[in-house]
C-alpha cells in the first residue's frame, strides 16, 4: 500500500508535518524521491549537512527520524538538490526565478554521483565539504536532461521499485509536484493526501492518477511535470478535513502530530481500504 503525500500549495503546505504524524499512525516506510534546499535560506541545514561531507534536507531527516529505522536520510531520498539566490536577479540554467541550482546528489549508496551547474559558482564551503573530484558539469537543459537519463532515471526507477515492495509506505512529494516520481506504477497508489495550509483534502489513488494523465503540464526542472492544483481542477475530493495549527513543540513530536490529526488520516485510510 502506498500512500502518497502532495502539496497544494507551493511553499510550506505542510507535506513533511503530515507525513512525519502518518508515518508515526502507521508504523510505514518513508521517502522522499526527490528534495532540495537554499544555500541561503536554509543555511544551518545545509551547514549541518555538509560537516559531514554530506548533501540533505531537513525534510528527509525529519522523515527518516519519524519512521525509527536507523535510516540516514538518503536511504529516503535518492536525488537533492542544493540551491542559491541568482546573483542580480534572473533566470537560473533550469528555469527558476532568481535562483539557480549549484549541485545535485544522485544515488543513495556510499558512493553518490553529484552533479554541477558549470554556470553558477560553487560556495567554498561547498566545495571543500563534498567529494565533488568526478563531479558531472552541465551547462545548458539539454546536457542534464541527458545525464537525467543516465543517472537520475536509473535511480528512482530502483526506488520506485523498492516502494512498490514494501507493505506500507509513505511517499511525500517536493513543492507542489504531483507525481514525484513517474516510474512509480500509478496502480499501486491507494490513497493521496493534498495538504495545505489548515486543510487536507482527501482522493483515491486510481482516480488521482486519471487525473494527472489529463492535466497541463509546465516546463520544471528538465523535465514535464504535472502541478498539483493543476491536477485538482479534475477532481472533487472525498472529503476536506480540517487541520488546526501546531505549535513548534508539537511539530516535532510525532506522536503528537498523529493525534492532532487523527480524523484526517482516518479518511485517509478510509480511502486506502484499510479502515
Amino acid at each position: 500500500m502506498i500512500l502518497l503525500v502532495v502539496g497544494a500549495d507551493r511553499v510550506d503546505a505542510g507535506k513533511t508535518t503530515f507525513s512525519v504524524g502518518l508515518l508515526e499512525r502507521t508504523g510505514a516506510v518513508g521517502y522522499k524521491p526527490r528534495a532540495g534546499n537554499d544555500y541561503w535560506f536554509d543555511h544551518d541545514d545545509c551547514r549541518r549537512a555538509l560537516s559531514a561531507g554530506r548533501l540533505y534536507g531537513k525534510d528527509a531527516k525529519r522523515l527518516a527520524t519519524a519512521e525509527g529505522r536507523s535510516r540516514e536520510p538518503e536511504r529516503l531520498n535518492p536525488v537533492h538538490r542544493l540551491w542559491r539566490p541568482t546573483p542580480g536577479g534572473g533566470t537560473g540554467l533550469l528555469g527558476k526565478s532568481d535562483r539557480e541550482f549549484v549541485v545535485d546528489r544522485v544515488g543513495r549508496a556510499d558512493d553518490p554521483t553529484f552533479v554541477r551547474n558549470a554556470t553558477a559558482k560553487i560556495p567554498d564551503d561547498v566545495a571543500d565539504a563534498l567529494p565533488l573530484e568526478d563531479v558531472i558539469s552541465v551547462e545548458t537543459v539539454d546536457e542534464f536532461n541527458e545525464v537525467a537519463e543516465r543517472r537520475y532515471v536509473p535511480a528512482f526507477e530502483e526506488l520506485a521499485a523498492e516502494i512498490e515492495s514494501t507493505d506500507v509506505a509513505v511517499v511525500e512529494s517536493y513543492g507542489d509536484i504531483a507525481q514525484p516520481l513517474q516510474s512509480l506504477d500509478p496502480a499501486a497508489i491507494s490513497a493521496v493526501a493534498a495538504v495545505e495550509p489548515s486543510c487536507v483534502r482527501i482522493y483515491p489513488g486510481d482516480r488521482y492518477c486519471r487525473a494527472c494523465e489529463i492535466a497541463s503540464s509546465s516546463p520544471k526542472d528538465g523535465a514535464i511535470e504535472k502541478r498539483v492544483p493543476d491536477v485538482l481542477e479534475y477532481l472533487d475530493p472525498l472529503e476536506r478535513v480540517r487541520l488546526p495549527p501546531l505549535s513548534g513543540d508539537k511539530r516535532r513530536d510525532p506522536a503528537a502530530i498523529a493525534d492532532a490529526y487523527d480524523d484526517a488520516y482516518d479518511v485517509l485510510l478510509d480511502a486506502a481500504g484499510t479502515v
